[in-house]
């Protein structure tokens, strides 16, 4: 029944805001700029990714504002539910969420956010030109208004250790099945001169973690063709889900097959772990976000200038969607194919983004928003992005076309050009595959998928069963919330691309 009533709230503002039924009001901070005994509590993931640098950029705040901005932490798992039930049950004791934005939708849904229009438009300082489009009106924005701050540009990307790869007389992989190849052929050579033997390819598979984002990396380049508004998931006119088929099925196969190439303990290896190894230099590809590229040049790193980025691996084949069969790419089934291969970097989370609890004081949801706006802004952000260890991603274009911050933090001249034009290639492709953006966004992967993916890695079902589970829990979720109305929210996510 709350689903269901969340639903129907949003669809009823939807309507208001349309028909100007709303009065949208800018609120304005205090007059001299500070806000001394006003309290902002965030709540976000364990630091020191994400939540270490809200805390730095916070004690900033309060000295120029007054302003005590805290910032809690809960485990990736549990952030979304303590979020949604402490905004639901009106307990309002979080002002503020830091969260993935395609989780957002949901609360947005439960009119539960507070819609950022009128604040944006009394603030000089953001300058929202200069975020990229995709993160600026995609990202941010339900049904055209914005309710979220992006501090944090997400998709994933393919790292490979350029002297391994030259020194075997290896290109980077274009497929996937380059990529087995790749692994294959590097794995078990010693990469960082410590004597033992290391991994051709590293990825994150722990279960309750995060490994259900790096499955749809693997498989988006093969169920996506027809361009972002296309979608990986469902059938928007019935939101039957695009999962239990051919191209899914052999995404998993190989998602599971790059084990071979990986540590032993690979299923146990969160996030943290394999950057770690990648970062020790025990890796000679790997699937991460953007975070690799500055993590590579901190002190420590065994990989300065020793790695390189490209967009994630492509298919020459892709989904029929009307019989489940996977079929050649070719002028027709693949519009935007390069050389055969059709490409799909997945918007993997979509990044950190933060929302204010419309439940919150008037005074602190200024404060809030001062303060994610100074979060955002270039000054802040564009030195927040060249450091690794924040977890925070480009998403400005000021952060993307000049590499000279990129140099003064210690990349090189090439390196920098390498890992920047590896993210701009990947977030203008016209096949760009964007993340779950409707209401239980959190439950279809984060759960359902995550849970039977981690199932099948471990060898407890077949992949046949995996995908039946997946379909069976993915269609019980959109029942729960209401088919139509979750058809509406997924076809207008579907019309905002890139």
């Amino acid at each position: 029944m709350l689903k269901t009533n969340i639903i129907r709230n949003f669809i009823r503002v939807l309507a208001l805001v349309v028909s100007g039924g709303v009065a949208l009001t800018p609120l304005v901070g205090n007059a001299d700029g500070h806000y001394d005994g006003v309290v902002v509590n965030i709540l976000t993931r364990p630091g020191p990714v994400i939540a270490g640098r809200l805390v730095d950029r916070a004690v900033e705040f309060q000295e120029m504002t007054g302003a005590e901005v805290r910032v809690a932490e809960a485990p990736f798992a549990e952030l979304f539910q303590k979020i949604l039930t402490d905004w639901a049950t009106g307990t309002n004791s979080i002002d503020v969420g830091v969260f993935a934005s395609g989780w957002g939708v949901e609360l947005v849904s439960g009119d539960l956010v507070e819609n950022l229009d009128s604040y944006l438009a009394a603030d000089d300082k953001i300058d929202l030109a200069d975020i990229a489009p995709y993160f600026r009106d995609f990202n941010q924005k339900v049904s055209g208004s914005t309710y979220f701050i992006t501090l944090d540009g997400d998709f994933q990307m393919l790292y490979y250790r350029t002297d391994i790869l030259e020194a075997n007389g290896l290109a980077p992989p274009r497929t996937w099945e380059d990529y087995l190849d790749v692994a294959a052929a590097i794995h078990g050579q010693d990469m960082n001169g410590d004597g033992e033997a290391d991994y051709g390819s590293c990825i994150f598979k722990k279960r309750n973690a995060q490994s259900y984002f790096a499955v749809q990396s693997v498989a988006a380049s093969r169920v996506q063709s027809m361009g972002t508004s296309e979608g990986i998931y469902f059938d928007p006119a019935t939101m039957t889900p695009k999962i239990n088929n051919e191209a899914w099925r052999k995404s998993f196969e190989l998602y599971k097959a790059t084990g071979e190439y990986g540590p032993p303990d690979e299923l146990n290896q969160d996030i943290g772990d394999t950057r770690g190894l990648v970062i020790g230099g025990r890796c000679g590809l790997a699937l991460d976000w953007g975070d690799i590229g500055p993590l590579s040049i901190e002190e420590g790193s065994l990989i300065k200038d020793k790695v390189g980025a490209v967009i994630m691996p492509g298919s020459r084949e892709v989904l029929d969607p009307a019989t489940g069969k996977l079929v050649a790419c070719n002028a027709n089934t693949c519009p935007h194919a390069v050389d055969g291969i059709n490409f799909a970097p997945f918007a993997a989370f979509g990044g950190w983004t933060a929302a204010i609890n419309k439940g919150a004081d008037d005074n602190v949801k200024q404060a809030a928003y001062d303060f994610l706006s100074y979060m955002n802004q270039a000054a802040q952000s564009n030195v927040d992005v060249t450091m690794g260890w924040t977890g925070y991603n480009p998403y400005r274009n000021s952060q993307l076309d000049n590499t000279a911050a990129w140099v003064e933090a210690g990349f090189s001249q090439e390196a920098a050009e390498n890992y920047l034009g590896a993210i701009k290639e990947s977030l203008n492709h016209p096949n760009m595959a964007s993340d779950f953006r409707i209401p239980g966004a959190q439950q279809y992967t984060g759960v359902v998928l995550d849970r039977e993916l981690a199932r099948y890695l471990a060898g407890e079902i077949t992949v046949d069963q995996a995908l039946a589970n997946i379909e069976e829990g993915w269609e019980e979720i959109t029942d729960d919330f209401g088919r139509e109305e979750q058809a509406a929210i997924y076809a207008l996510s579907l019309g905002i691309t890139n």
